[in-house]
């Protein structure tokens, strides 16, 4: 390039970056009080979330509400001494369906409560370029942040002044990968609107936020999570993660191990949260498995893929190890016994994991129902757990022959696929019944209460993953579900169990159900 050639071409680019600081300064002056539409992306979390959002600076108000107003926020700085945040949610239990609640969560002097912008703080933000984004000529601003390890990348477009779309990304030099993705589309913005926007509803009063807790924090103000200050959001998120490790009792073998399980915590954390403000038929929390990947949880699902109360043991726990076929078929096996003898036996996943190989199935790398029952047929029954020694949740050496064996079976019954009334009858007729469903739908993995059903969970027999224990079923709301008993420990689901949606056969409950008929 000649000097005159650079001479103009630097010229351009002075004028170029003055235009850019021009519209810095618009985008800073976007009034003191604004309406704005858009959708919160969580790219890693498979979530998109609706939100509106109303801003008056001036009057220490803001409100936020998802979902089309499922749930509703509120932040108001001018409540003394220190401001409050309010929730206005739906809640159904036992006694009431779908009732709104409204919680106060009260600023301290170390956190004031503060009205919350839909907008990031550009306080350090920069202007790089311009970009197009959804078919818009738009200016691009841009804020990188490091901490801890980690890098931050804020980009902000907007049109004249006004933002339309926000993205981050967080890249981790310890584990040598992104770590972190969010984006927030704003697709409408205005300076007017009504102030009654922010009364909060007269038909119902507000009581303090039930527990504590660093979670309660993002709870009350999800927005903050997204638009907040980088070093807030990561000390935050420090301090969840510690109270996750201490709640659950986690132990890492390295630093390079805590930040990968942190990472999954924050991302499934947001999954559980963004979903319960859906107002669904069902609710999530954040269990025991929260710092599992997909694929980790994959691992638990272990069927193999080819071509009353009171005769139901405690709720066991199967660990890292996709052995759920060796626990459904024990749980039916440990129902017929009671029925039969009317004592409740434990009876042994681990024989069936240790020496069923002959029959099709691969231990901790999943297996059939029926392989199992062939095995306990041929051998003339199966171990208790106290003969044969406690689970292990990993492959082990074949003992069989050295314990006392029980339960033998002279066959086995497969319930008519698809046919909910016979499961019912076999329900009621044999006791508990061993079914496979498919699982791998993140919602399943965090579900807590209430009637589940996922609109995207197959019921072809191609599609089922994970061996349960159908063990009832019932009608709440007018709503009918089967109760079913999963094997990963009490600090999953409702105590270890879930309420199954009966429509349209949600998740293949009632596809492929077999139980034994003893000798």
């Amino acid at each position: 390039m000649g000097p005159l050639l650079l001479l103009i071409w630097m010229c351009f680019l002075a004028v170029d970056c003055a235009h850019l600081h021009t519209d810095l300064q618009l985008l800073l002056k976007l009034g003191d009080a604004y309406h704005v539409t858009g959708i919160i992306k969580l790219p890693y979390a498979e979530i998109e979330e609706p939100f509106e959002a109303w801003f008056n600076e001036t009057g220490g108000k803001s409100r936020i509400q998802y979902y089309h107003g499922q749930v509703i926020t509120y932040q108001f700085s001018f409540i003394k001494p220190f401001g409050a945040n309010f929730k206005v949610t739906p809640e159904t239990t036992e006694t009431k369906v779908n009732i709104r609640e409204c919680f106060r969560v009260n600023g301290t002097s170390e956190k004031p409560i503060r009205p919350q912008s839909v907008f990031p703080n550009l306080t350090d933000f920069q202007p790089v370029g311009f970009e197009e984004y959804n078919g818009q000529h738009c200016t691009v601003l841009e804020s990188i942040s490091y901490w801890g390890g980690k890098k931050n990348t804020y980009k902000l477009w907007m049109v004249d002044g006004v933002p339309v779309h926000y993205e981050m990304q967080g890249y981790n030099t310890l584990l040598g990968s992104h770590y972190d993705k969010y984006e927030i589309d704003y697709t409408s913005f205005s300076n007017s609107f009504s102030a009654d926007v922010f009364d909060l509803p007269q038909d119902i009063s507000c009581s303090h936020w039930p527990g504590a807790g660093p979670e309660n924090t993002i709870l009350a103000n999800p927005m903050q999570e997204f638009v907040g200050k980088a070093d807030e959001v990561s000390s935050h998120h420090e301090h969840l993660f510690h109270r996750y490790k201490e709640k659950f009792r986690k132990r890492y073998t390295s630093e390079k191990e805590a930040e990968h399980r942190k990472h999954n915590l924050i991302h499934n954390m947001r999954y559980v949260h963004s979903k319960n403000r859906a107002n669904l038929s069902y609710k999530l929390d954040v269990n025991h498995l929260a710092d599992h990947t997909h694929e980790e949880l994959a691992v638990m699902r272990g069927r193999l893929k080819r071509g009353g109360p009171s005769a139901v043991t405690p709720v066991k726990d199967q660990a890292v190890c996709g052995s759920c076929w060796s626990f459904a078929t024990t749980g039916t096996l440990e129902g017929a016994l009671f029925l039969k003898t009317g004592v409740l036996t434990s009876l042994s996943q681990q024989a069936l994991i240790d020496c069923s190989w002959g029959f099709g199935n691969h231990a901790c790398d999943g297996g059939e129902e029926w392989y199992a029952y062939e095995w306990i047929i041929k051998h003339g029954g199966i171990p208790s757990t106290d003969s044969y020694g406690p689970y292990m949740g990993q492959n082990g050496f074949c003992h069989y022959n050295q314990s006392q064996l029980m339960a033998a079976l002279s066959g086995y019954v497969t319930v008519p696929s698809g046919n909910i009334t016979a499961l019912k009858a076999a329900l009621y007729k044999h006791g508990p019944v061993t079914v496979n469903i498919d699982a791998s739908h993140k919602s399943f993995a965090f579900y807590a209460s209430g009637i589940y059903f996922e609109p995207n969970c197959g019921n072809k027999t191609m599609e089922l993953d994970h061996a349960v224990l159908a063990v009832g079923y019932g009608e709440l709301q007018s709503e009918s579900y089967w109760l079913i008993k999963n094997s990963w420990s009490t600090y999953w689901g409702n105590d270890g169990y879930i309420l199954m949606s009966m429509k349209e056969n949600n998740c293949g409950v009632a596809t492929m159900a077999t139980y034994p008929v003893l000798a």
